[in-house]
């Protein structure tokens, strides 16, 4: 049987000591170690696996990583052949990178090529700003290295060693796994949108596995790494929010490949239009000077939310339509004609029924009928026991539970 390793992963030409200092910690409470050295300059490190061992493993060979004389490219090209090296090994028990800005983006990306639940752990100066970039729709731990990792002193010693035994126990202590035979399904949610879901989940826990993702466009992303990687089986995507940030430059987006794992893996889905009337934004003072006279709400004093026009609605519905269209599995979807969103009631700030029949009327006229795909009026507010049991129903009905 492969003995499984932690992966100690860095540039040892500038960071040996820090490196090699992170792969004796790991040792010493008693798991085992590889040290991967990713410099991209010629590097006299003892490892166990050479730059000249990773930079084969890129699509264009040894010479496209090394020996190059722009840095920025020789690190994109390693970060392209670490990924495809960890993907071929058998025998990771955990992945530990130690870092600055530039060994930051380059072992994260290989870490977010690794199946959730492998421990992922990265030390770097960076971590205690905008993760994002580094994290995406990935389980990756990001431990601040408070001092530059320029030297052992008594800070990087700490932080270095923490982050050492941290990453040995999680790879030396496996979480047990529960089978169990219900569907896995996945549902994206926002706080306006919860009540749907809450219902919707209690009406399927006996014989589902729900798993719901916020809607904070990382949400989306991940809901969808899960779809497809085969985890999720069936997606009830009733909030599909992010599509609206996507657009118009809010601050929580999906990407272009919004709906494209339903697309590619064919999977029963149900969907809606849950909190597409909104734009986020931060704090109000973020909002752009073009937008300062629009229907604002502020959420909290970190989010502020603009209620979406009837041009935008027609321009999301159509964009979402489109998407839709291209599903060859099992699909129904769901106009609440009542309202989106929990702000979006009757009575509420950013009900507005002139542009969600925008919306509803973008879908319906840029959806093309097929014999997989259904699309549903209901008389009903998105958060109302009506809507939660017109999608419970849609489900049952395209999953034939």
């Amino acid at each position: 049987m492969t003995q499984k390793k932690v992966y100690v992963i860095g540039t040892f030409d500038t960071k040996a000591a820090e490196l090699f200092y992170a792969a004796e910690r790991v040792q010493i409470v008693g798991a085992a170690v590889c040290t991967v050295d990713v410099s991209t300059t010629p590097s006299q490190a003892n490892v166990d696996v050479t730059p000249e061992d990773i930079a084969r493993h890129h699509s264009r060979g040894e010479s496209a990583v090394l020996g190059l004389d722009d840095r920025g490219l020789a690190v994109s090209a390693m970060a392209e052949a670490l990924t495809a090296y960890v993907l071929k090994q058998n025998d990771i028990a955990g992945v530990l990178g130690v870092g600055g800005s530039g060994n930051t983006s380059l072992v994260t990306t290989a870490m977010r090529a690794l199946p959730i639940g492998v421990p992922k752990l990265m030390v770097s100066t960076v971590a205690s700003g905008q993760v994002a970039p580094y994290v995406g729709p990935s389980d990756i731990m990001m431990l601040h290295a408070v001092a530059d990792i320029a030297g052992l002193n008594e800070i990087t010693r700490t932080v270095i060693g923490n982050a050492a035994h941290a990453i040995a126990g999680m790879a030396m202590h496996d979480i047990p796994q529960q089978q169990s035979i219900k569907q896995p399904v996945g549902l994206t949610m926002f706080g306006v949108t919860t009540p749907a879901v809450t219902q919707i989940r209690a009406a399927l826990e006996h014989n589902t596995e729900c798993f719901v993702f916020h809607a904070t466009g990382t949400g989306g992303q991940c809901f969808e790494k899960l779809i497809d990687t085969g985890l999720l089986k069936a997606a009830i995507d009733v909030t599909t929010t992010e599509v609206a940030d996507f657009l118009f430059g809010g601050t929580l987006p999906c990407t272009q490949d919004r709906f494209g794992a339903i697309i590619r893996q064919k999977i029963p889905y149900v969907g809606s239009v849950g909190a597409v009337d909104m734009i986020n934004f931060g704090p109000a003072s973020t909002v752009p000077p073009q937008h300062r006279n629009r229907n604002l709400y502020i959420h909290n004093a970190a989010v502020t939310l603009m209620r979406t026009t009837p041009d935008e609605n027609r321009a999301i519905g159509q964009w979402i339509a489109e998407r839709i269209n291209r599903m060859s599995g099992p699909t129904a979807f769901l106009l609440p004609l009542r309202g989106v969103s929990a702000l979006d009631a009757d009575g509420k700030p950013f009900h507005d029924s002139v542009a969600d029949h925008v919306l509803f009327d973008a879908i319906r006229s840029s959806w093309k009928p097929a014999a997989n795909r259904e699309l549903i009026d209901v008389d009903a507010h998105i958060n109302e026991p009506a809507f939660a049991a017109a999608a419970v129903n849609a489900f049952r009905h395209i999953t034939r539970t």
